[in-house]
């Protein structure tokens, strides 16, 4: 009798493992191999001592501008590190806070993860979101010296495909929305109202 079970059993194992081929590769086709994770740390002030050179000359100069109405944007720290969906990267912020930043997966050109800010080994902020490939997250706060720090995260998810074949480098960024009139940080005597 045990013999006679044995080829049976081991036919079922080989069907569920040949049923199970096709789940794995779509898994697997859905967890990019590389994503690439920079974070931009910028103090912003009222200082009047205006812009970095390195912030002015690009992109993210004008983005601040749009956003915020400081009059000096320093860059304080920038870091970038590679990981796949699935593992965690930490990053050292000002003011000796850390940041965990674990990528869950890319859906559709949409990069869900995991944000995780840390002061000590207390968590000061959790949160999960989604991000468009290419695009960055821009979070204001914490007061920091004498003024605001801006944090940039953005993610590039490399070996993801477009819709129409190209890869993701080959896409341009989406054009920056234009700026709003009266944007900016509310002041702290508006912030609430008075009774």
């Amino acid at each position: 009798m045990i013999e006679r079970r044995t080829p049976g059993l081991l036919l079922t194992i080989v069907a569920i493992w040949l049923l199970a081929l096709p789940l794995q590769a779509l898994a697997q086709a859905e967890r990019p191999h590389s994503i690439l994770i920079r974070v931009d740390s910028v103090l912003a002030a009222n200082t009047g001592k205006g812009m970095d050179a390195s912030l002015s000359s690009s992109v993210i100069g004008t983005r601040l501008k749009a956003l915020f109405e400081y009059t000096t944007y320093r860059l304080v720290m920038h870091q970038q590190q590679q990981t796949v969906c699935g593992r965690m990267v930490s990053f050292e912020m000002p003011g000796g806070r850390i940041l965990h930043i674990a990528p869950n997966s890319v859906i559709d050109n949409m990069i869900s993860m995991e944000l995780v800010l840390f002061e000590g080994t207390r968590p000061l902020m959790t949160t999960d979101l989604k991000l468009m490939n290419h695009a960055v997250l821009i979070v204001g706060g914490p007061r920091y010296h004498e003024g605001m720090l801006i944090t940039m995260i953005s993610t590039d998810a490399f070996d993801r495909r477009s819709p129409h074949g190209l890869p993701p480098e080959a896409i341009p960024p989406p054009p920056s929305p234009p700026p709003m009139s009266g944007a900016g940080p509310i002041p702290a005597e508006s912030a609430s109202p008075q009774h």
